[in-house]
Formats: C-alpha cells, structure tokens, sequence
C-alpha cells in the first residue's frame, strides 16, 4: 500500500508540473501550443473556404468542444487518469511476475530504423483504436458514453475533440498490452499521436479536399460525415466508416460506406432531443442509464 500511495502522489507531481511546464513554455514541440496552432489552422481553413457554406463561423457547440479539448487532453490526466494508469499499471506488471512473466516486450524495435519504428507504432495502434471503435458501437453499455461524440450536431474539426472520458480509459486500456509489447520510446508515441490528432481534425473539418486515390488509404471529411449519420442504413444498422486515421480498415474489412454527397445529411442520433446538452451532464450520461437498468 505505501508503493500505491507514493506512485500517486509521484505521478500527480510530475503530471502537475508537466502541464505547468506546458502552459508556460510555449514552442513547436510544446503539446498545448501545437494543438492550439493545429486547432487554429484548421478554424482559419473552414472560415476560408468552408464545406457547408450555411453553418455558423462558431457553429453550434463549438466553446464546448473547445472545453472538451482541454479536458480530455490535459485536465482528465490531472484529476485522476494519469495517477491510476500508473497503479494499474504495476498490478498489471505484478499480476504476470506472478506467472513467471517478467519482460512484455516481445519484439524489440527501437533497434530498428526510426521510420520503421513510428510506422510500426502508427499500424499497430490504428488498428487497436478501428476496433475499439468498432466496439464503442457494438456494445450498448459503451455506446451510450459513445453518444457524446456522436451528439455533435454541426461538423467541425474540434467535434474532434468531444468525447467522455470512459473512451479515454477504454481506448488507454485496450491498446496498453500490443503496444507495450513491441516496445516504443515515448519521443515515437508523441509523433505518431501528433499525426493522428492532425488527421483526427481534418476529419471533422467543415473542409473539402479532394485525396484522389489517397482517400482509401486516409480518412477524411466526405467519408467521416457518413459515420456521424443520424440514419444508418440496414446493411450497416451499428455504423460504418470506422477509421480513425486511416480508411484503409473499412474498405479491407467491408464498413466502408459513402453512397453519396453528405455535405448536408442530418447527423446525431434517435433520441437527441432528450440527450444532456452541458459538459455535466454529458459526463454523467452513461452512468445514469446503467442506474436506471
């Protein structure tokens, strides 16, 4: 128990003054002030020359999400995450010392070429994140947390970015033991993290730019709309359009769906009058309805 309470408070320490040193010490490789210039490249781009010439400049929900950004990416560490992690960690680490396990690292690839070390952390993980994505559809329980994200009514890149934390934990959990299992060094989890968030944005941009052919290899605004559909179609009735960085999952697997146009179809879900608009209530949302079951 005193290892539990001294990783802790070690770990809300160094979290404190991680974020302390972010907020502080703007620069390119400062995570804040990336994400923020990120944000505002995009907001500038959908002003420009946006998609859905229609929608609001700070279309609907917009500061919420922007909160959601903050949340999610810093503060949701701060309170709690980055501290439990940590002791799940080292129960996790017990629990196979236990059965003779002492080393997770099955294959070594920081000896590799850097290329193929963040190629190889970027695949893995893609395709850990398509599954789980997958699953926050499949299962009721965790579809209902999957309602925040799906509640957003105007696309827009920092729709990104509103998401319940239980995803945070669900996406955190399942993707711990593969990636731990090739070994990477936290240098390569950043870059590969950094590109995808970018890729994340461009996703929910109100933006048209036409891939070509690259557009079955990345995901992008004209496929991803589909996904947020108010109406799913029969053959698809738990969703479609899965990926998160790439595409290249759904037209392998046979979830790839875009039957036309969806610039303007109506996204959300059955049930949206009723479903909590505040970030209080979105964050509860979840639990409530288990309670009530």
């Amino acid at each position: 128990m005193p290892e539990v309470l001294s990783i802790i408070r070690d770990s809300y320490t160094s979290y404190a003054q991680y974020l302390w040193h972010e907020l502080t010490h703007p620069g390119w490789t400062n995570y804040l002030y990336w994400l923020l210039a990120l944000s505002g490249c995009f907001f500038l781009l959908e002003l420009l020359k946006p998609w859905r010439k229609g929608q609001p400049r700070f279309r609907k929900d917009f500061w919420l999400d922007a909160f959601y950004m903050f949340f999610n990416f810093f503060l949701f560490s701060l309170i709690i995450y980055h501290a439990a992690s940590e002791v799940l960690v080292l129960y996790f680490r017990e629990a196979l010392s236990a059965v003779g396990i002492t080393h997770l690292v099955a294959i070594e690839i920081q000896s590799w070429p850097v290329w193929l070390q963040l190629f190889t952390l970027f695949i893995i993980r893609d395709f850990v994140h398509w599954n789980v994505h997958r699953l926050l559809h499949r299962s009721p329980w965790l579809w209902e947390f999957h309602k925040v994200h799906h509640s957003v009514e105007q696309m827009g890149f920092a729709a990104h970015l509103r998401y319940h934390w239980v995803e945070n934990i669900v996406y955190r959990v399942l993707e711990y033991l593969p990636l731990a299992m090739i070994g990477f060094s936290v240098t390569d989890f950043f870059i590969v993290h950094a590109f995808t968030t970018a890729v994340g944005h461009f996703n929910h941009s109100n933006l048209r730019i036409p891939l070509g052919p690259l557009k079955y290899l990345l995901n992008n605004p004209q496929m991803h709309i589909w996904h947020h559909a108010k109406e799913m179609p029969s053959e698809h009735r738990y969703g479609m359009n899965y990926g998160l960085t790439l595409s290249l999952w759904d037209y392998l697997f046979g979830t790839a769906y875009i039957p036309h146009d969806g610039r303007d179809i109506p996204l959300g879900f059955s049930g949206m009058k009723t479903f909590p608009k505040t970030f209080i209530g979105q964050s509860l949302h979840g639990f409530r309805r288990s309670r009530k079951k």
